[in-house]
């Protein structure tokens, strides 16, 4: 990885542009080059070292078969992390992180078997036999629901890390995983704690073009990772008990959720 990671490409990028030297966290000194005009410049030659590092435990992650969790809410980096977290087929969060998204786990998942319950509805036809105020609510319900937690829909477990852009911002997201252990990575600028996470990537975390460039570094680190993954499952063929080992389990089969049932959650959430 190393040697694809040209310096010349993150100064393009503006990857080295801090924030105002008043407001820096002085824990990121060791990544500071100097300040020109009231701003502080990153050394991107650490940062480039930093990717690499970063890149390498992705990759081993991702050939794992854990799932790596994007989290940014900001706007300038919401489009960017959905599209390369989608390129690498990883969960991401780019609305507002639901609180108890890590420590909660359990509740998270309910409510999005609550979304899978109602798309068995329209699919079986309960969803019809509901009045047409009911059916509004649950419409309502299902688009609040896929707005908030559609990219999660199949984390089925704990990720095997976060990669946050922004810790400052994400700060609650940031706590969660420390309370897990979860091995966190991030974008760090000169204004946050890098001793918040364990893969520290100094950088400029407000502009697109940065977050462009480093999340493309870390997108395909992933990708190669899950190609070493279906590499190694094409090449020696398990045995049928290791192949039972591995795969996922199913969850027993449900009865169908009573229309009306789904119908009162949506009208509660209203309320």
């Amino acid at each position: 990885m190393a040697n694809n990671i040209e310096v010349k490409e993150l100064l393009d990028a503006g990857v080295h542009f801090g924030h105002l030297t008043r407001r820096w966290d002085p824990n990121m000194a060791p990544y500071i080059y100097m300040e020109r005009n009231g701003i502080h410049i990153i050394n991107l030659y650490k940062t480039a070292a930093k990717i690499d590092e970063a890149s390498e435990a992705l990759k081993k992650i991702a050939a794992s078969g854990r799932k790596i969790l994007f989290v940014a809410t900001k706007k300038q980096a919401k489009e960017i992390v959905a599209e390369k977290a989608n390129k690498a087929s990883q969960p991401y969060i780019t609305e507002r992180w639901p609180g108890g998204m890590l420590t909660n786990f359990v509740t998270i998942r309910k409510a999005v078997k609550k979304m899978a319950s109602i798309d068995r509805m329209k699919k079986d036809g309960t969803f019809n036999t509901l009045s047409k105020k009911e059916r509004l609510q649950v419409d309502r319900l299902r688009a609040k629901l896929e707005k908030n937690l559609g990219s999660i829909s199949d984390m089925t477990r704990l990720p095997g890390a976060l990669f946050v852009v922004d810790i400052t911002r994400e700060h609650i997201a940031v706590k969660e995983a420390q309370k897990l252990n979860i091995p966190i990575f991030a974008m760090v600028d000169t204004n946050s704690d890098p001793r918040q996470v364990d893969y520290v990537i100094p950088s400029n975390d407000d502009a697109s073009k940065s977050i462009d460039k480093v999340m493309s570094f870390v997108s395909d680190a992933i990708v190669e990772g899950l190609s070493e993954r279906k590499a190694s499952k094409d090449t020696p063929k398990d045995s049928p008990k290791e192949a039972s080992k591995d795969a996922p389990k199913e969850a027993p089969a449900k009865a169908k959720a009573p229309a009306k049932a789904v119908a009162e959650d949506a009208k509660q959430e209203e309320e």
